[in-house]
C-alpha cells in the first residue's frame, strides 16, 4: 500500500495538523481506555492494546478518513458478566467472535441500513451522548488514594477545579489566537507544565493505573473448543458486535456532515471486524469508533487517516516507552479538553428547532437522549428512537389514506384511492367501501395510492370476496410497477382482476 493510498484524502494534506491531532488523541484516550478496562476487571494494559489495535487497524483499513477507534466503553461493559464468570480468556474470544459477526455484516453490505435513522435520532442520541461524557469527567472528581473514597474535598478538589478551568479557557480562546496548533493539545501542556513548574499536588494519570508494558503477543484464547464455550460467547459477541457497529456507524455519519464527505460502511463494518479478531488473539478488550476522541481530532484539523494512525502508534510507544512521562499528566487537563468535546458535541440548535419540529419528532429526541443518559445504552437508545420514529410514521400515513367516489358511463362505482395502502391504512381502507348498496361492478383506482405489504395484499383480498360474496366484480385499475409485481408475486392467496391500460401497462395477458 502506498502512502498516497493509505491518506486516501481529497484534500490538501496538513501533515503537521495530522501529527499534532494524533498526539491530543492519545493523550485524551489513555484514561478512558484505563478507565473502561478496570470498570470490566480487566487489567489496564488490556484497555491499552485494545485502543492501539482498534486504532490502526481500523485507520489502515477503515471506510472512513479521520474517524477514530478504541477501547470503547459502549462495547467493553456488554462483557463486564461474561468476565466477571467466566474471566478474561473467555473475554478474549467473545471479542474475536464480535469481530467475525462484524465482518460478516460488511461483506453482506449491511452497514447501509445507518443511513436509515432519522433526524431526530441522531440529534438526542449526540445530546445524550454530550451529557455522558460530560458526567462521565464529573467522576474523576472523586479520590483515588489508598483507602479513601467519595468526592475529593478542600484544597485537592479546588486545585482541580482550578486546573479544569484553565485547561476549559485555554481550549476556548487558544483558537481565537492561532489555529497553528490543536488548542486541546496546548491546553493539556499547559496545564502540564504548570504541575510540574509549581510542584503541584493532584490527581494525575498515574493515579488511575500503570501504563508501562511490552508488545501485545499473539495468542489463542484458552478455552474449550467446545459447542457450549460457543453457546457461552455467542450472545456476548452478537450483543458487543451490534453496539460495536451502531455506535461506529453514527460516528461515520457525524463524520460524514462535518467532512462534507462520504465514508464507506461495508469497508468500515469489515475494518471493525478485522480490529476486533485481532485484539481477540492480541489480548485487547476490543472496541470501536470513538465519538469524543473522533471530535478531538476533526477539531485538531485531521481528515486523513494519519491522524488516528498516529494516535494509534502514539499510545504503544507510550506503553513501551512513555509511561513515566504520561503518568504525569494531571487528570484536570483532560477533564477540561473532554468537557469542552462534551460541549461542541451537544446540538444546541436542537433548542432553536424545537417551535418548528413535529411534536412527535421532539419526542423522540428526548426519549433518545433520556435512554442514553440513564441507561448508558447507545445501542438501545437508538434501537428505541428507530422503532418510535417508524411507529410514529406509519400512524402517520395510516390517516392519509382517503376515497373518492363516482359513477362512470357504465354505471361502475369508482372509488379512487389517495395516499398508501399498508398494514397501518389497511383497515381504513376497507371503511370506504359500501359494500351492500353498491352496484354489481365496481373499480378501485389505485394511481394516487401503492400497494405495500402484505396488509395491503390481504386487503384488497378481503374486499373483492366481500364483493363476491353479493356477486359484484371488482377490477382494479392504474397499478405502479412495484404494486404489480408484489400482487403477481401473491398469485394463489389473492384473486382480483386487473384492468388494462395501454397507458401504464399494467399486467399483459
Amino acid at each position: 500500500m502506498s502512502f498516497s493510498s493509505f491518506i486516501n484524502t481529497n484534500q490538501k494534506l496538513n501533515i503537521k495538523n495530522e501529527i499534532l491531532a494524533g498526539l491530543t488523541v492519545a493523550m485524551t484516550m489513555i484514561p478512558e481506555s484505563l478507565s473502561f478496562a478496570i470498570l470490566a476487571g480487566l487489567s489496564p494494559l488490556i484497555g491499552l492494546y485494545g485502543a492501539f489495535i482498534m486504532g490502526i487497524v481500523t485507520a489502515i483499513f477503515g471506510g472512513r478518513p479521520a474517524m477514530v477507534s478504541g477501547g470503547a466503553g459502549a462495547t467493553v461493559i456488554t462483557l463486564i458478566a461474561l468476565n466477571a464468570t467466566y474471566g478474561e480468556q473467555y473475554i478474549f474470544a467473545a471479542v474475536a467472535l464480535a469481530g467475525v459477526f462484524q465482518l460478516i455484516v460488511g461483506i453482506f453490505k449491511l452497514g447501509r441500513f445507518v443511513r436509515l435513522i432519522p433526524q431526530p435520532v441522531m440529534y438526542g442520541f449526540l445530546n445524550g451522548l454530550a451529557i455522558v461524557i460530560f458526567m462521565s469527567q464529573i467522576e474523576q472528581f472523586k479520590s483515588t488514594s489508598a483507602g479513601i473514597s467519595g468526592w475529593l474535598t478542600g484544597s485537592s478538589l479546588y486545585t482541580m477545579l482550578a486546573l479544569t478551568l484553565i485547561t476549559v479557557l485555554v481550549v476556548y480562546f487558544f483558537p481565537k489566537i492561532t489555529k497553528v496548533i490543536p488548542a486541546s493539545l496546548v491546553a493539556i501542556l499547559v496545564t502540564f507544565l504548570l504541575v510540574i513548574g509549581f510542584q503541584i499536588d493532584t490527581k494525575t494519570v498515574g493515579d488511575i493505573a500503570t501504563i508501562k508494558g511490552e508488545l501485545p503477543v499473539f495468542h489463542i484464547p484458552s478455552v474449550p473448543l467446545t459447542l457450549e464455550t460457543f453457546k457461552i460467547i455467542l450472545p456476548y459477541s452478537i450483543i458487543m458486535g451490534s453496539v460495536g457497529l451502531i455506535e461506529t456507524l453514527l460516528t461515520l455519519t457525524l463524520v460524514d456532515e462535518v467532512t462534507e464527505s462520504k465514508g464507506n460502511s461495508n469497508k468500515e463494518c469489515m475494518a471493525q471486524g478485522v480490529a476486533n479478531m485481532t485484539n481477540g488473539f492480541f489480548g485487547g478488550m476490543g472496541g470501536c469508533a470513538m465519538i469524543a476522541q473522533t471530535f478531538v481530532n476533526l477539531d485538531a484539523g485531521s481528515r486523513s487517516r494519519l491522524g488516528p494512525a498516529i494516535g494509534a502508534i502514539t499510545i504503544l510507544v507510550i506503553i513501551l516507552v512513555g509511561a513515566p512521562i504520561i503518568e504525569k499528566i494531571p487528570m484536570a487537563a483532560l477533564v477540561g479538553v473532554m468537557m469542552m468535546v462534551a460541549i461542541s458535541t451537544f446540538k444546541w440548535g436542537f433548542f432553536k428547532l424545537i417551535t418548528k419540529m413535529p411534536k412527535s419528532d421532539i419526542f423522540v429526541s428526548v426519549l433518545v437522549a433520556l435512554i442514553t443518559v440513564v441507561l448508558h445504552n447507545l445501542a438501545l437508545a437508538v434501537f428505541v428512537g428507530v422503532i418510535v420514529s417508524a411507529l410514529v410514521f406509519a400512524w402517520d400515513n395510516a390517516k392519509r389514506i382517503r376515497a373518492r367516489k363516482s359513477i362512470d358511463d357504465n354505471g361502475r362505482k369508482i372509488y379512487e384511492i389517495y395516499g398508501p395502502l399498508f398494514f397501518g391504512s389497511a383497515s381504513n381502507f376497507l371503511d370506504k367501501f359500501d359494500i351492500i348498496n353498491d352496484p354489481n361492478e365496481i373499480v378501485i383506482d389505485l394511481k394516487e395510492s401503492r400497494v405495500v405489504d402484505m396488509s395491503a395484499i390481504n386487503a384488497l383480498n378481503t374486499i373483492t370476496f366481500k364483493y363476491t360474496q353479493q356477486n359484484k366484480k371488482v377490477i382494479l385499475r392504474h397499478l405502479s410497477k412495484d404494486s404489480i409485481l408484489l400482487l403477481d408475486q401473491a398469485k394463489g392467496v389473492i384473486e382480483v382482476n386487473i384492468e388494462e391500460d395501454p397507458t401504464y401497462k399494467v399486467m399483459p395477458k
